[in-house]
């Protein structure tokens, strides 16, 4: 697969090679659909609480006496069915990881990359960078490569200028070719990667032998 390179002004400078063996076609999707659960469940804070009839604050004696006065049998005021009580059943910290193996995560980068590859939705650019930390500088490299956002930055090692001149286009997102996941290949419809991080891409992702 031959994907045609780009300079900063959208001019076409050059070709670069992928190799094809290297992309996963089909199969897979559940891999792909457990890594974007694994990480939206990773993303919650688990600090939900609430006290339970043992934990609030409430006198331990009856009411009033179990008989004779026409209401209903009340033992405690911390009972989840008053005013002021505990929950019953409610929630309490938790952790909602969900683990992956490091062969599973890697057969779902692979096959999400793969898709946007096959799908044309990865542009190519010879250096990813901006002259100074500027938001007009980032935009404009996307009018001259005539991309709209969401857009996903993949450099092989973003700098600096960079990140602070795309942090404030909205839907456009700065990562490096190290750290560059399946759920940000999925959530962005588009790829801008530099010729550097597409080389290391290849290596991830060759690296990978299919599930028997």
């Amino acid at each position: 697969m031959k994907l045609a390179v780009h300079n900063s002004g959208g001019e076409q400078v050059g070709e670069v090679e992928f190799v094809e063996d290297a992309l996963l076609r089909e199969g897979e999707e559940h891999l792909v659909h457990d890594a974007v659960v694994a990480h939206r469940r990773a993303a919650r804070t688990g600090t939900a609480s609430t006290k339970t009839r043992a934990q609030v604050i409430a006198s331990g004696a009856k009411p009033w006496r179990q008989k004779g006065i026409g209401r209903a049998r009340a033992g405690s005021r911390g009972s989840p069915i008053w005013r002021g009580g505990g929950v019953a059943f409610g929630p309490h910290p938790r952790k909602y990881k969900a683990r992956l193996s490091k062969k599973e995560r890697r057969l779902a980068f692979r096959r999400a990359l793969s898709d946007r590859l096959l799908s044309g939705a990865v542009t190519v650019i010879d250096e990813l960078s901006v002259p100074e930390p500027r938001t007009r500088h980032a935009a404009a490299l996307l009018k001259a490569l005539k991309l709209e956002a969401p857009v996903l930055f993949v450099a092989e090692r973003p700098e600096d200028a960079l990140l602070l001149a795309a942090r404030n286009l909205p839907g456009v997102e700065v990562t490096s070719s190290e750290s560059v996941h399946t759920y940000q290949v999925l959530r962005y419809p588009r790829m801008l990667v530099d010729s550097g991080a597409l080389g290391k891409l290849q290596e991830r992702i060759s690296k990978t032998g299919r599930r028997s």
